[in-house]
């Protein structure tokens, strides 16, 4: 029995321990101290005025071992009225808000800032401050605003565009039928989620070495996502077949290739597309010279029945065929780069990097074909597969596929379809650094030296480097 007392007189002990605990309410600090943000300035980079930015969030910290009372976390300065806040869960300004000892709470902010007249880039700056026991804490926010010419949904007639302030294409832009866009030297085209330049008339796209035309995505906050540009940030260029006579030279196409929509048509994954060339006036649709494209999610050039001449073009890190053609059609590159490695951002695993075919699969039986003329002189047909060459023929159809003078990765036999003359295969053309995306030939590389001259001759490589006259280099840059 006295065990038994002993026993209940300390349950009765520790339920009075734990009473007396959870009856003792924390404290709170009336007078002095402090609150710490985890940033000392929030940068929100470059802003296009009208379109809102990412969201960027940071932390208000209480240091003490007593829990506090923020008596309000608002916006202060000239500025404020551009940002938003949202602290906590709670939309705006925020006002008595209880922190616990050593606890913190998240804020989180955007920012959309009106036009003006300015041209260049304009600092957006305001201050956040957090009240406390009658002392502010403050922390900067500074924002870049950039005017821009903004097309949405537009029906474009013939016109020039400027170079004063970049353009931001938001969903689709059209260039009419038998209409000309003009694109100069040193413009900056950012093409919004899902955008797409279609182009049912001439786009004549020509840049320089020192001024290229850049097609990107327009998220320039790209610091806060690491300062890398993800594949499919944007669609593409949509050539159709009323299109003719499209010049590109020194255009960069940047993080494209996604499907998009225009109503209820669905445009395939793509930097650009070549629809079937009806025009038959003796000048291929698209002519692209010293162009780039890079990574894009799905193909770089997708061609049904279509007409294309490149030379000195670096085509790479596509999630599909870097050059695919359908339905015949006939296409010309000289000096040209065709590469794609598989990336943690670009898969490729299944698809080579040049698919030449004259048909295209309507169901499991039915398939149409046509005509196909290709002459590859000089390039690189490279990746990470086994095999980055594909040539497929069906039907009786004219199939003139060459292959002169280039480096080929493709552990199994070409397709006897094809005529292949002088090329060098599965010899690793040894880059200078193709996970940075350098494709420029090393010291000792075997392209070096081994392309043909051509007639009318391409003289000069992508980086505006003189060819050897004699014994030229492989692919689009010259030792």
């Amino acid at each position: 029995m006295r065990l038994k007392g002993t026993y209940i007189l300390l349950l009765v002990l520790v339920a009075i321990a734990f009473g007396n605990t959870a009856c003792k309410k924390e404290k709170l600090l009336s007078s002095g101290g402090e609150l710490k943000f985890s940033v000392d300035t929030l940068n929100f980079d470059t802003v296009f005025t009208s379109l809102g930015s990412y969201t960027a969030q940071f932390k208000i910290y209480n240091p003490q071992n007593q829990k506090v009372n923020i008596s309000s976390v608002r916006i202060e300065g000239a500025n404020a009225s551009f940002y938003k806040l949202n602290v906590n869960g709670i939309s705006g300004s925020a006002t008595n808000m209880e922190l616990a000892a050593n606890d913190s709470m998240y804020v989180f902010a955007t920012v959309n800032i009106n036009p003006n007249d300015k041209n260049t880039p304009f600092v957006v700056d305001a201050k956040l401050i957090a009240s406390m026991n009658g002392k502010d804490f403050s922390i900067p926010f500074i924002a870049y605003g950039q005017n821009a010419y903004y097309i949405r949904d537009s029906v474009m007639k013939t016109q020039t565009w400027k170079t004063d302030k970049p353009y931001v294409i938001i969903n689709n832009a059209l260039i009419d039928k038998g209409e000309t866009l003009t694109i100069p030297a040193g413009c900056r085209i950012y093409m919004h989620a899902d955008s797409r330049l279609l182009i049912w008339g001439t786009l004549n796209a020509v840049g320089t070495k020192k001024d290229s035309i850049i097609f990107q995505g327009d998220r320039l906050d790209r610091k806060y996502f690491g300062n890398v540009g993800y594949p499919g940030e944007w669609g593409g260029l949509y050539f159709n077949k009323t299109s003719s006579n499209n010049l590109m030279e020194y255009v960069i196409l940047r993080n494209c290739g996604n499907s998009t929509t225009l109503g209820e048509a669905v445009f395939s994954p793509a930097a650009i597309q070549l629809n079937q060339d009806t025009i038959n006036d003796s000048k291929a649709m698209l002519t692209m010279r010293y162009c780039n494209i890079e990574n894009s999610i799905g193909y770089g050039i997708l061609a049904f029945a279509s007409t294309l001449v490149a030379e000195n073009c670096l085509i790479n890190a596509c999630g599909a065929q870097t050059l695919a053609t359908f339905e015949g059609g006939g296409y010309y590159l000289r000096h040209c780069n065709l590469i794609t490695y598989g990336s943690n951002r670009i898969s490729h695993t299944e698809n080579p990097v040049l698919a030449l075919i004259n048909y295209r699969d309507i169901d499991d039986v039915s398939y149409v074909a046509g005509d196909l003329i290709a002459e590859l002189d000089n390039c690189i047909i490279w990746g990470s597969l086994e095999n980055e060459c594909f040539i497929r023929k069906r039907s009786n159809t004219l199939f003139n596929v060459k292959l002169n003078n280039c480096l080929i990765k493709n552990q199994e036999s070409l397709s006897s379809d094809a005529i292949v003359t002088n090329c060098i295969l599965n010899q690793d053309p040894q880059f200078e650094n193709y996970q940075a995306f350098n494709f420029r030939l090393k010291a000792g590389s075997p392209a070096i030296g081994k392309a043909r001259v051509l007639t009318p001759p391409v003289s000069t490589d992508l980086d505006g480097k003189p060819r050897d006259p004699v014994t030229p280099d492989i692919g689009c840059y010259e030792n």
